[in-house]
């Protein structure tokens, strides 16, 4: 009886896992466990200890006002956060959502991965779901095109812009109040000054003067931008700036490093490959270059990709003025680097010249990236007004693209000038290279994506790089280096004549995936590679 219960109880259990290996997979659940997995965690903190008690409370602090940024900001992607999270009963598809603020992938094109849902619309939540842009276009109102506005209707279905201050009321002085109350603890005088303006700013609309206290803001270990800055999210027509928030700690010794670039701004400026009225305009050098560790992301920087370096103030005015100022975030570029960059070289770049893939390179494209996007040309020559204006919806795409090339183009002139000498300019052109597959995977509907295909596009049909039978591929460092000349002398003529015609025939021709390079992101999308990094982040994390 005894051998015969055994056998029995062995047999049911083996009938079971049987079963229970032939479940059908949910196969909404395997697909968002698949998109998770596609991003890396990493834990962003630091060493805390060399700060201040008063330094430290005031990180506690902002990380309040950040969160309400974040707030807004799935206001302004999405709509009514508790209405999705609290409706999709999949953990897994809750989790994607918070990743991407909605419903719609990132990195799929901003297609909808929760069923019931179209596409995200190209104005996102910035106006009405049934605007025109014909509407929008016949509509007189001098406030629309305001990076501060918010459209919606009245009640007789009027448009209607309602400014910022208006719109986010409640949210925007409860921010501003724990500004003003992080300000009464700030031993830097800089520090202080920016926040009282910055809060001030959130009640006004008004940005300038906390944008040029931002500026003058040089000593302080701790850097919190913060309220509506970019206007990636408005795909509509580039208008409508967006909510986020960065709490940032000094690195004190990389920073250091960096100080001797920004006198030299003017004189690159000069050096650019077109005529002199394209590079008239003498960028600021009343501007900084620092690095810093990101201990906490929120709002429109932390959706989907993430941002890894910071070129601000946007405003012309201040770039002519007094520059900009350029934040490298180092903890966050490492990880990109580590995880995501080293892997695919080793799958996709030629054997001999993987060896050309350093961080050193990678951390002077993001930077001298950033670098460019404050010099250049902001406004027209020919009377058209500033460029952002007269390109419009391709604006942002074409002004990416030339941060990217302008980029490679600056370190190549300080490599030959002896200013740069850690490596060589072929470290930098192979790691940017191989960085176009790694920012690819985002897809080509962003305005990095697609300055990613124009680079690549330009980059094919002059020979700078070959594909080879072993599906690897090698960069030719001649003709890189003549392409990203003649590319950047196009970029900036189109940018200087403000020439909307031209930016939209090559951006609708050249900024679109090519079936070789969606071969290549589909064999590294096979692999374990993740595409990004999310944040495990907070005041626990940290130990505050």
């Amino acid at each position: 009886m005894k051998k015969f219960t055994i056998q029995t109880l062995a047999i049911l259990i083996a009938t079971l896992a049987f079963c229970s290996c032939q479940t059908p997979k949910d196969p909404f659940t395997e697909d968002m466990k698949n998109r998770i997995a596609n991003f890396e965690e990493v834990t962003l903190t630091t060493d805390l200890s060399w700060l201040s008690e008063n330094e430290r409370e005031i990180i506690r602090i902002l990380m309040k006002a950040a969160d309400i940024m974040d707030d807004i900001f799935w206001t302004q992607s999405y709509g009514e956060k508790d209405h999705l999270l609290n409706n999709l009963d999949n953990r897994y598809a809750r989790e994607y959502a918070k990743i991407h603020y909605g419903p719609w992938d990132r990195l799929d094109a901003n297609r909808a991965f929760v069923p019931g849902y179209d596409d995200k619309p190209l104005g996102a939540n910035f106006y009405p779901a049934d605007m025109t842009r014909e509407e929008f276009e016949a509509w007189d109102e001098p406030t629309k095109t305001s990076l501060y506005t918010l459209i919606r209707r009245d009640r007789d279905g009027n448009l209607i812009a309602i400014p910022y201050s208006e719109a986010y009321r409640g949210q925007h002085e409860e921010a501003a109040a724990l500004m003003r109350e992080a300000a009464q603890l700030a031993e830097d005088e800089g520090l202080r000054n920016y926040l009282i303006s910055r809060a001030e700013a959130l009640l006004t609309d008004d940005y300038q003067p906390s944008d040029f206290a931002w500026m003058a803001m040089k000593e302080s270990n701790i850097d919190f931008i913060v309220g509506p800055i970019e206007n990636y999210e408005d795909r509509l027509f580039g208008y409508k700036a967006a909510h986020e928030a960065f709490i940032l700690v000094k690195d004190l010794e990389w920073s250091a490093q960096l100080e001797k670039f920004n006198a030299m701004l003017p004189d690159l400026q000069q050096m650019l490959p077109v005529a002199a009225e394209y590079k008239a305009e003498e960028p600021g050098i009343d501007a900084d270059m620092n690095v810093y560790y990101a201990i906490y992301y929120a709002g429109d920087c932390n959706a989907g990709t993430k941002t890894i370096a910071i070129n601000l103030p946007n405003d012309p005015h201040i770039h002519l003025t007094v520059g900009s100022r350029k934040l490298q975030l180092k903890n966050s570029m490492k990880a990109k680097f580590d995880k995501i960059l080293v892997p695919i070289a080793d799958m996709l770049i030629d054997e001999s010249q993987r060896g050309h893939i350093t961080f050193d390179a990678f951390f002077e494209n993001v930077t001298f990236h950033e670098v460019a996007h404050g010099m250049g040309i902001k406004n027209t020559i020919n009377g058209r007004g500033p460029v952002r204006e007269a390109l419009r919806e391709y604006y942002s795409a074409i002004e990416e693209a030339k941060a990217d090339i302008m980029g490679l183009y600056l370190v190549t002139q300080l490599y030959e000038m002896g200013e740069i000498s850690s490596g060589e300019v072929m470290d930098n052109y192979v790691t940017f290279f191989a960085g176009i597959f790694r920012s690819s995977r985002f897809g080509a509907s962003s305005a990095h994506g697609m300055a990613n295909m124009l680079n690549m596009k330009y980059f094919a049909d002059r020979g700078a790089f070959i594909y080879q039978a072993d599906g690897t591929y090698k960069v030719n460092f001649d003709e890189m280096k003549d392409a990203v000349e003649s590319l950047l002398a196009r970029i900036l003529i189109i940018q200087g004549d403000g020439d909307y015609d031209a930016a939209k025939k090559w951006v609708d021709t050249d900024g679109v995936m090519t079936d070789q390079l969606r071969s290549d992101l589909d064999r590294v999308n096979a692999t374990d590679i993740p595409i990004d990094i999310v944040f495990r982040q907070g005041k626990d994390v940290l130990g505050l």
